[in-house]
């Protein structure tokens, strides 16, 4: 039986992509990494400077490159990022053909523009170890989700 959820990330509609992965093979699609990990964001996944502003209503909030990374960890292809205001990108991710961000539900009504952003790289990312710590913990609890 179909899933007949309703989803409200951007891209939801075509996000079919399968895993690249052996170990991920479980998960099957975007869609499907979005209700997992819905069970796990918290406000300690959060960005440290965002935290005080999380809530189980925005689940996806301050929880971009950690999800993005992880996504792209399930499924390959790009991470890109939207600069925003205050200088930080938020990251979506790219497989082929198909765009999806996870975490795009934070924006609220907010447009995003998806197209000519610039390639973002883990290295650079999760050099602040608190980042990196969140997205282990994130991709942990995912791991004991899908076992």
């Amino acid at each position: 039986m179909e899933n007949q959820k309703s989803y409200h990330f951007y891209g939801w509609q075509n996000a079919d992509v399968t895993p690249a992965v052996e170990e991920y093979k479980s998960i099957q699609d975007p869609k499907h990494l979005y209700d997992l990990l819905s069970e796990i964001w918290c406000a300690d996944t959060c960005a440290p400077r965002m935290r005080d502003r999380w809530s189980k209503e925005n689940k996806t909030f301050g929880q971009c490159s950690i999800t993005a990374f992880l996504a792209q960890d399930i499924f390959g292809g790009d991470v890109y990022g939207i600069l925003r205001p205050d200088g930080n990108y938020h990251c979506y991710n790219v497989v082929g053909d198909c765009v999806f961000d996870l975490t795009s539900e934070q924006f609220g009504d907010e447009v995003l523009s998806y197209v000519g952003n610039p390639l973002q790289k883990r290295e650079v990312h999760f050099s602040k170890e608190e980042k990196r710590l969140r997205y282990e913990y994130l991709k942990e609890e995912l791991k004991k989700r899908i076992q």
